[in-house]
């Protein structure tokens, strides 16, 4: 793919909002399959700024699960190795291009320890990154959502599809995502613009349906179908439909062996204005990591797998933006029926 000017440009804003600085120590982290174009993007920009760029790239490693994964955010490239970990520790930034990126991976609290702050750049079209570009006053609307998620007691999210979920907010661990980073020790990711809650072990009861044109991100795919999950005590322990949505679901469950694959990992809901739900429809798969999706404002994503809050860790995972849905906290609506107030 041929480099746009504009795209170098996009790239030195980014990283100027992340408190990148002339002669500042940044590593460039990919690995084999990382799209060609990011890394070179990270590098060309950083050098604009005036900053000492470094790349560290990672061969391919054995796959190590019985189907595809993929959305974890918990890429395995370094795979434990302390030359790696120490070097990017020893760093003031870090421009993630891996492709599930590090958000997630068991070296990221040592790699932070010492003061690095990376954004991890989704493996997407740099189209994608340009029409998602974050901005200074994203982080505005973020920070309130968080001090609301924290404050509360509990989620209530329903919808007319059928979706009636209740999520204990006791013992949750908040997290929000505006699109860059300038805090030592701190990570975010481009695209941005959400809110989320880790919910301790035993917080999640109801139902949640997946209604036409939600979206499994997981799959790539928006639903031609409704799929209705019954969840109690945070796992899914039915789903139910007859469609191949439905028994394509069943079967990724099913096929990692593991309770932990059914049980929730985050829930929360999407503040980005420029995100669009409609966006797969434009890019071929291999061009869309979905990171948008889960951002579009007021969707409800409701996420399974690994939660270290509930002391749950699998690699099998479920990224599920619904649309539609109203979001209570404590009785008091933050999205009404997939729109923010």
């Amino acid at each position: 793919m041929r480099l746009e000017g504009r795209w170098i440009d996009m790239f030195a804003e980014v990283f100027a909002l992340c408190g990148v600085h002339r002669g500042e120590a940044c590593a460039v982290l990919s690995e084999t399959r990382t799209r060609s174009e990011l890394p070179q993007l990270a590098e060309l920009a950083l050098l604009r700024i005036g900053a000492r760029p470094f790349h560290l790239v990672l061969p391919g490693r054995p796959l190590a699960a019985p189907v595809p994964v993929r959305s974890t955010g918990a890429s395995d490239a370094i795979g434990g190795l302390a030359p790696v970990v120490q070097a990017l520790a020893g760093c003031g930034f870090i421009a993630d291009c891996t492709v599930e990126g590090l958000m997630h991976a068991p070296e990221l609290p040592q790699i932070l320890a010492g003061g690095a702050r990376g954004l991890y750049i989704s493996h997407e079209h740099p189209e994608i990154l340009e029409r998602c570009l974050p901005r200074a006053d994203d982080e505005t609307p973020v920070r309130d959502a968080m001090r609301r998620l924290k404050a509360a007691r509990e989620m209530h999210v329903s919808s007319d599809a059928g979706t009636d979920l209740r999520i204990a907010l006791t013992g949750a661990r908040i997290g929000g995502v505006w699109g860059y980073t300038s805090r030592p020790g701190s990570w975010s990711h481009w695209p941005g613009g959400l809110v989320l809650a880790f919910p301790a072990a035993g917080s999640v009861e109801g139902t949640l349906v997946l209604d036409r044109g939600d979206v499994n991100l997981t799959f790539k795919r928006y639903l031609a179908d409704p799929v209705r999950l019954l969840i109690e005590n945070d796992h899914a322990v039915r789903v139910e439909g007859d469609s191949v949505d439905a028994e394509t679901m069943r079967g990724y469950f099913a096929a990692w062996g593991d309770a932990s694959a059914y049980a929730v990992s985050h829930v929360g809901w999407g503040l980005n204005r420029r995100a669009r739900w409609d966006a797969m429809n434009f890019y071929d798969k291999a061009d869309c990591n979905g990171t948008e999706l889960r951002a579009f404002a007021g969707n409800f994503l409701y996420s399974t797998g690994a939660n270290e809050v509930a002391g749950r860790h699998t690699l099998g995972h479920f990224d599920l933006p619904l649309r539609g849905c109203t979001v209570r906290l404590d009785g008091v609506a933050v999205v009404v029926r997939g729109r923010l107030p």
